[in-house]
C-alpha cells in the first residue's frame, strides 16, 4: 500500500521519500521491504478432497470433528484447514462479567442430567416444542420429545425416555441424581415436578438469566440447530421427528467429542460403565 501511494504522489508530480511515508503511516519499514523466500506451502490431493468433501456436506464441523470422523491427525487437518481458508475465525471474547457458578458437568454417569426446551420450524405443522435430555458426563442424548405442545408433557416424555434408555425400564432409581434445568414454567410446573420426584430425582434450578449455568444442554441445542434444523427445512412434523432422530443416533454413536478424549457418548459410556 505504501508503494502505491508513492507512486501515486509521483504521477502528480509530489515526491515524498519511503521513510517519511511509513512515518505518516505508522508502518515499520521492515514490512514495506519484505519479500517472502518460500513458495505458498502446498496441501495433497489425498488430505485436501475427503476433508473437503466432509465440510462442504457439514459445514459446520471444525478440525476435530472432521479429524475424528475421517481418522486423520487433528494438526494435519488443522494444517488443511489454515492453508485452504477453511479455518472459521473465532467469536470475539466480550467483556460482560460471568458469575462464577457450578457448570453442568459430573464426574461419573448418572451423576447430573441437564434438560432443555427449543422451538422448531415443522412447516405444514407450524413451530414445534423439542425437549432434550442429555447426561452431563457422556454428553449422551438419552432423551428427547418433539410436540406441537410446548407443556409439560412434552418434557416429561423426554425424561421418561431417558429413564427407559439409561435403565431399561420406568422406575425409581436406585441411586438418586441431579436434573438441572431453568426456571421456565414446564420446569417449575407441579405436574413435572411431581414426576421428577416420583422417580426418585432432585430438580436443580439455575439462577435466573444465567444459561451459561446449563450450558451443557444449550451448548448441544446451538449444534442441533447448526447442524441439523438449519441445514434442512422440515416438510411435516413427522419428517422433522425421522430427521432429529437420525441426527441423535449420529450425535451419540459417531460424533467425537473434544472433551471426550475425541470418543463418542456411547464409547464414553460404555468405557464409564
Amino acid at each position: 500500500m505504501i508503494l502505491k501511494v508513492q507512486q501515486g504522489l509521483k504521477d502528480e508530480g509530489v515526491t515524498v521519500s519511503l521513510v517519511k511515508l511509513c512515518q505518516w503511516f505508522n508502518v515499520a519499514r521492515r514490512t514495506v521491504y519484505y519479500r517472502p523466500t518460500k513458495a505458498p506451502p502446498k496441501v495433497q490431493e489425498r488430505f485436501a478432497e475427503p476433508i473437503k468433501a466432509m465440510i462442504e456436506d457439514q459445514p459446520s464441523f471444525g478440525y476435530r470433528t472432521v479429524a475424528g470422523l475421517l481418522g486423520m491427525n487433528k494438526n494435519t487437518v488443522q494444517r488443511v484447514f489454515q492453508i485452504m481458508g477453511w479455518q472459521v475465525k473465532k467469536r470475539p471474547i466480550g467483556f460482560r462479567p460471568r458469575i462464577q457458578a457450578l457448570p453442568s458437568v459430573a464426574k461419573a454417569p448418572n451423576e447430573r442430567w441437564a434438560t432443555d426446551l427449543c422451538r422448531v420450524w415443522t412447516g405444514r405443522d407450524g413451530w414445534a416444542s423439542l425437549a432434550l435430555v442429555i447426561d452431563c458426563h457422556t454428553r449422551e442424548l438419552l432423551g428427547w420429545h418433539l410436540s406441537r405442545s410446548g407443556k409439560s408433557k412434552t418434557a416429561e416424555s423426554a425424561l421418561e425416555q431417558a429413564l427407559i434408555a439409561r435403565y431399561g425400564c420406568l422406575g425409581k432409581v436406585d441411586k438418586p441424581f441431579l436434573l438441572r434445568s431453568d426456571n421456565g414454567l414446564v420446569f417449575t410446573s407441579r405436574s413435572y415436578t411431581s414426576l421428577v420426584k416420583s422417580y426418585g430425582l432432585q430438580q436443580e434450578f439455575i439462577t435466573p438469566y444465567c444459561p451459561e449455568q446449563n450450558g451443557m444442554v444449550e451448548r448441544v441445542i446451538r449444534t442441533f440447530k447448526e447442524q441439523c434444523a438449519h441445514r434442512q427445512r422440515f416438510e411435516t412434523l413427522q419428517h422433522a421427528s425421522r430427521a432429529i432422530g437420525d441426527w441423535i443416533g449420529f450425535y451419540n454413536n459417531q460424533r467425537p467429542h473434544q472433551a471426550l478424549g475425541m470418543r463418542t457418548p456411547a464409547e464414553a459410556y460404555a468405557l464409564a460403565a
